[in-house]
């Protein structure tokens, strides 16, 4: 079996009360063969306080989910302490060092990508975008923010329009989750 390529994960915060993450529904498997178009990358979790959004193999991205939904539960919801406990794990852990996959999490107060190299970084921009069609829906994102009255979600569904468009491994079968 080839290598699978999964997803463009746009995220958007407007404000504390409009915040949105988004992804398309493509899995790839190598370079010529889509394996699902209607996957579902984006989920609520921890009370529905915090949403998230994978890119990369997805087994691994259901793993990071369920492993940082418990580090949640650990630091009583709070976003930033069970990111960074996450990804040490997550980079400590002899069997997590080798789950492929990048995550996006937000809650009302911050928007963080954690990566399995120990990251956490919480961009500059209220806005972030990962995955195969990254690049160009946070491109999309950028120009949204700054130059419209966009809600977070309308932001969303364009940016992954658009990579969609432009990416061969991004869809239209965009699925978002808001708070």
């Amino acid at each position: 079996m080839g290598q699978f390529h999964a997803t463009t994960i746009v995220a958007v915060r407007r404000s504390e009360n409009d915040i949105c993450i988004g992804g398309d529904g493509q899995v790839t498997m190598g370079e010529k063969t889509i394996m699902k178009q209607k996957a579902k990358k984006v989920r609520k979790i921890y009370k529905n306080s915090v949403i998230t959004g994978f890119a990369g193999s997805v087994s691994d991205a259901f793993t990071l989910t369920e492993k940082f939904e418990k580090k949640l539960e650990e630091h009583a919801g709070n976003l930033k302490r069970a990111a960074v406990a996450l990804a040490q794990t997550w980079r400590s852990d002899r069997a997590m060092r080798n789950l492929e996959a990048l995550m996006v999490a937000a809650d009302k107060e911050s928007l963080l990508l954690i990566s399995g190299n120990g990251e956490v970084i919480e961009p500059d921009e209220d806005f972030i975008a990962i995955g195969s069609g990254g690049n160009y829906a946070y491109a999309a994102a950028n120009a949204l923010f700054k130059h419209t009255d966009m809600s977070a979600e309308e932001i969303v569904r364009e940016a992954l329009n658009i990579a969609s468009s432009i990416c061969v491994y991004t869809n239209d079968n965009i699925s978002v989750e808001k708070l």
